[in-house]
């Protein structure tokens, strides 16, 4: 049964009449006749009951038009979906994006959504772990976060940047005009780390592995939101990459020199399943982030 037999199928069923049906479809009368007949003997029962004087629906044919018509209807909303996919004026986006990263998208969203607002965007924030394995099973489109230590052999990272670590502080903070701190210096002041496993975390724990320094751990962590509120009306200092407070008022980034090494650089990307279809809105969006400023800071 093809969607070109019910289209010829629902013309004839609504005039009842083969020579207005077919001039309506711009075809033959002897081509409609023929593909009716075909669909007839697949369905192996009369859809038409025809004589000299006039066609009528037979039972099977008036059980097949409305489930014809809705087949017709859905390959038609079908179609215009791939359209609207294909010019950017509909579908969805589902981004997952790790804690440290979501500042960091926040300007490519607004722009996004002003440029393509009939796109629907779908955007899920947790751990890199989890992020990854709801990828695997095809939850999201992609996910946007620092290299993992480890690889996926099922994974494509594609690199956006190399940011440096750096201590995070509010304006009025003794080292807000700094231009740049040691790790060493570090250990003055009271520090306030998001939770071991998240990936700044991971990288700072990684910058001081062979070091023997001592910091004031005073607050730990997950919640970006909370930690940045706290940052703001204390004189705590967190540490994250330098990037994550591009968009965020009243905090200052000072780069740790330590850091600023390739191996100690927090390298941000943008993570795909391997051979995966990407669909032209995460190839937009991709596009339009790599060329942000807080990529390019």
């Amino acid at each position: 049964m093809e969607l070109r037999q019910l289209k010829y199928f629902v013309r004839l069923a609504e005039t009842l009449n083969f020579s207005t049906a077919a001039k309506g479809l711009f075809i033959t009368q002897s081509t409609l006749s023929h593909q009716i007949l075909q669909l007839e003997n697949e369905l192996q029962q009369p859809l038409f009951l025809r004589n000299s004087h006039e066609v009528t629906l037979t039972e099977a044919g008036q059980i097949l038009l409305p489930h014809a018509k809705e087949t017709l209807r859905s390959a038609d909303n079908c179609l215009l979906r791939l359209e609207e996919l294909k010019n950017l004026t509909g579908g969805e986006l589902n981004i997952g994006v790790t804690f440290s990263f979501a500042s960091i998208m926040a300007e490519t969203v607004t722009q996004f959504l002003r440029k393509y607002p009939r796109v629907k965007m779908n955007v899920t924030q947790s751990t890199m772990a989890e992020l990854i394995t709801q990828l695997e099973n095809h939850e999201f489109d992609f996910v946007l976060a620092f290299k993992p230590s480890v690889s996926n052999p099922k994974i494509e990272s594609r690199t956006l940047f190399h940011h440096r670590l750096a201590a995070i502080v509010n304006e009025r903070h003794a080292i807000a005009n700094r231009d740049t701190i040691t790790l060493e210096e570090l250990q003055r002041y009271d520090l306030a780390l998001t939770r071991r496993g998240t990936q700044a975390r991971n990288a700072f724990d990684h910058a001081i592995a062979d070091a023997d320094y001592h910091y004031r751990i005073k607050v730990e962590m997950n919640t970006v939101y909370l930690l940045f509120r706290l940052v703001r009306e204390s004189n705590y200092v967190t540490v994250l990459s330098e990037s994550t407070v591009v968009y965020e008022n009243g905090l200052k980034a000072i780069p740790i020199t330590d850091t600023d090494t390739e191996d100690k650089r927090m390298i941000g990307c943008i993570h795909l399943l391997k051979n995966a279809y990407e669909k032209k809105s995460t190839k937009e969006f991709i596009r339009m982030l790599s060329e942000s400023i807080s990529i390019n800071i």
